[in-house]
C-alpha cells in the first residue's frame, strides 16, 4: 500500500509540473553530456599520448657545411665527431635510456625532403649538400628526453637536439584547453540544473502542502513525507543522464568510429565502450544533484 501510495504521488507531481520535469530532463541532459565529453576527450588525450609518445623519436642533428651555432664552427661534422656522439650513445650514462639508434646520412634525409616538398618551387634549390646527417634515437622511456639531451646537446658536431613530443605537446596543451572549457561549461550547466530540480520540488512541495499537512496529522514521518518529492528529482534527473549517454553513445559510434575512423585511420579513437564505462559515473552524478537539491529544498518547505 505505502509503495502505492508514493508512487502515486510521484505520479501526480510529474503531472501537475510537466514543463517544469522536462525542463530538469533536458537541462541535467546537456550539462552531463558536456561532463561526458570532458571525460571521453580526457580519455582521446590519454590513448594519443600512450600510442604517440611510444613512437615519437628523439633527433640529433648533425652540423651540415654552414651553421650559425658554436658546437658547428669548425663546419661540417667529422668523422672523429661522429664517432665519439656514438661512443657517448653507447655509454653507461644514456645506454639504458636507449632502445635503438639510426643513422641517416645527407643523402638519405635529402631524398625524405624531397618526398615532402618535391611540390614546393623553393625546393628547388636545395641539394643534399644542405642537409644535416642525423641520429635517430628509439628511447626506451620517451619521458626521459631530457637525460639524452642534456648529454649531446653542446657537444662539438651537434647543431641540434629535437624531441618529436614537441610537435604534439601544442595539440595535447589545445585539446586540454578544449576540456577545460566543457567542465566550466558543464559546472555552469549543472549549477543550472541543481537550481532548476530546487525549484522543482519547491513547486511540487507548495502544491500539495494539504496533502502533507494532512499526513503529518495521521503520524507520517518526514521521510515518508519527502520520499515523492525526492523520487520526482531523481527520476527527472536519471532520465538526462540517460539522454547524455545515448548522445555520446551515438556521437562516438557515426561521428568518431565511423566517420572519423575511416578517413583518419592513424589516431587512436575512444570507443563505444568507453561511453560505456563512464556512463554509472553520469548516472551518479545526476542522482547525487537530484539528492542535494531535494534535502537543500524539503527541508526547507516540508519539515515539521
Amino acid at each position: 500500500m505505502r509503495l502505492q501510495f508514493i508512487l502515486s504521488e510521484i505520479g501526480i507531481g510529474l503531472r501537475r509540473n510537466l514543463s517544469m520535469s522536462i525542463s530538469v530532463v533536458l537541462v541535467t541532459f546537456v550539462s552531463l553530456t558536456f561532463v561526458g565529453a570532458a571525460a571521453l576527450l580526457q580519455m582521446q588525450i590519454g590513448a594519443m599520448k600512450d600510442d604517440w609518445y611510444d613512437k615519437v623519436e628523439v633527433s640529433v642533428y648533425l652540423c651540415p657545411q654552414v651553421s650559425s651555432k658554436a658546437t658547428c664552427a669548425g663546419g661540417e661534422v667529422t668523422d672523429d665527431q661522429k664517432q665519439a656522439i656514438e661512443a657517448e650513445l653507447a655509454s653507461a650514462d644514456i645506454a639504458p635510456y636507449v632502445e635503438k639508434v639510426y643513422f641517416e646520412t645527407k643523402e638519405e634525409a635529402f631524398e625524405s625532403f624531397q618526398k615532402m616538398y618535391s611540390d614546393q618551387w623553393w625546393a628547388e634549390e636545395t641539394t643534399a649538400d644542405d642537409m644535416s646527417p642525423s641520429f635517430r634515437i628509439k628511447l626506451a622511456d620517451p619521458t626521459k628526453y631530457q637525460v639524452v639531451a642534456d648529454v649531446l646537446s653542446g657537444r662539438q658536431g651537434v647543431d641540434e637536439v629535437r624531441d618529436q613530443r614537441q610537435l604534439f605537446d601544442s595539440l595535447f596543451l589545445v585539446l586540454n584547453r578544449a576540456t577545460m572549457l566543457s567542465v566550466g561549461l558543464a559546472a555552469v550547466m549543472l549549477l543550472a540544473a541543481m537550481l532548476l530540480i530546487t525549484t522543482t520540488i519547491r513547486l511540487s512541495a507548495m502544491s500539495r502542502r494539504r496533502e502533507t499537512g494532512i499526513m503529518r496529522l495521521v503520524g507520517a514521518s518526514n521521510m515518508f513525507i519527502q520520499l515523492p518529492f525526492m523520487l520526482e528529482g531523481a527520476i527527472a534527473a536519471t532520465l538526462g543522464a540517460g539522454l547524455a549517454v545515448a548522445a555520446l553513445w551515438a556521437g562516438v559510434h557515426y561521428l568518431i568510429a565511423d566517420w572519423l575512423g575511416s578517413s583518419v585511420t592513424w589516431i587512436p579513437y575512444v570507443t563505444t565502450s568507453d561511453v560505456m564505462v563512464i556512463a554509472p559515473f553520469l548516472a551518479i552524478v545526476a542522482i547525487g544533484l537530484a539528492a542535494i537539491a531535494s534535502l537543500v529544498t524539503l527541508s526547507r518547505y516540508t519539515k515539521v
